[in-house]
């Protein structure tokens, strides 16, 4: 059998997702910093772990795990306008304290061998990030979104991410000079999401995107509830409260994106600590001109769908809980702080 064939007999596990429905919402990646290393293609499947560069950062995250510090360690392809073969990008996003609007980002183009001693630096010994001043890139007025196109994870990345790589490219990013840039990243999320990409430095996932979404998800001149299907969340808090925050954002319109947020879980179902039945969440806010206010929402589930996780043949079908907000309520009325 040749591998067309098996490509032709292979169950694409983000086509069986969208046919059954399959809900989006609370799934984004809630990090506390997000380290994308430019990288040239082509990647294995375990690439980003098998590295000797981006093994050992891996290998030091897991290790910040333990002191409660999330970090998410990926790859970039080079891309033709904005890279330097001698050198090699990083690009660095970091929560920041208390509510925020978008991560706090850092890029660095740096030699290859120094790829180690930044990341260091950038994680877990800030005091020595100076001697990294002479490659810093000032590129904080450019939005970056990051799309899984790692086929060789899943079929489902590369068939459905790569073609949308480029349709981003060639009509939003061609310009060098342009304030907008879209790169190929190694495994980002669920699978069955593809294509899924993550826009930074809001630190916003979407997934199951078409092509005829792009010009709304990009230039965001239209009604944001056309985006509802394909908003992953947002990965600034967790899974319950990005589903409270986007039915937010559908009252708020599109100043909700630049209001500074932060998300609490107040109390969840103890009977399933994977899929709970309910949560309860509050989301406290800041608007640019000074008011603040909160919501808080009970999350319930409401039904099942079957989902595949992985492409191939004769995958499994898993049964995965749906989730709504059930109640939602301004609890904070408005006003402006002094």
């Amino acid at each position: 059998m040749t591998q067309i064939d098996i490509i032709k007999e292979c169950q694409i596990c983000s086509e069986v997702s969208q046919a059954n429905g399959e809900a989006l919402i609370g799934s984004a990646g809630n990090y506390n910093h997000f380290l994308f290393v430019e990288m040239a293609e082509p990647w294995a499947r375990n690439f980003v772990y098998e590295h000797p560069q981006l093994g050992a950062i891996y290998a030091m995250a897991e290790d910040l795990e333990q002191e409660q510090v999330n970090i998410r360690v990926m790859a970039i392809a080079p891309d033709y306008h904005h890279s330097n073969s001698n050198l090699t990008r990083v690009l660095h996003y970091q929560r920041p304290t208390g509510q925020f609007a978008r991560f706090e980002k850092q890029e660095f183009l740096i030699p290859h061998e120094k790829i180690m001693s930044l990341a260091i630096a950038l994680l877990k010994q800030l005091s020595e990030l100076s001697q990294f001043d002479a490659y810093r890139q000032q590129t904080n007025h450019i939005r970056d979104m990051m799309l899984c196109t790692h086929g060789s994870y899943d079929l489902a990345c590369g068939r459905f991410g790569y073609p949308l790589y480029r349709q981003l490219r060639s009509e939003y990013a061609a310009n060098a000079e342009s304030r907008f840039r879209v790169w190929r990243c190694s495994h980002l999320g669920p699978h069955n999401f593809a294509p899924l990409l993550v826009d930074f430095p809001e630190g916003r996932y979407w997934g199951h995107l078409k092509p005829e979404i792009l010009p709304l998800l990009v230039q965001r001149n239209g009604s944001v509830a056309k985006l509802y299907p394909f908003y992953v969340g947002w990965a600034g808090i967790s899974w319950a409260e990005q589903i409270a925050e986007r039915e937010i954002w559908m009252q708020e319109g599109w100043d909700w994106v630049n209001d500074r947020k932060s998300g609490q879980t107040l109390a969840i179902d103890p009977s399933d600590e994977d899929y709970p039945d309910w949560a309860e969440v509050r989301i406290d806010f800041t608007s640019v001109n000074g008011h603040s206010g909160a919501y808080e929402a009970r999350i319930e589930a409401k039904g099942t769908v079957k989902t595949m996780w992985t492409s191939g043949k004769d995958q499994p079908l898993w049964e995965v809980k749906q989730y709504h907000v059930s109640r939602l309520d301004k609890v904070v009325k408005s006003q402006i702080l002094s």
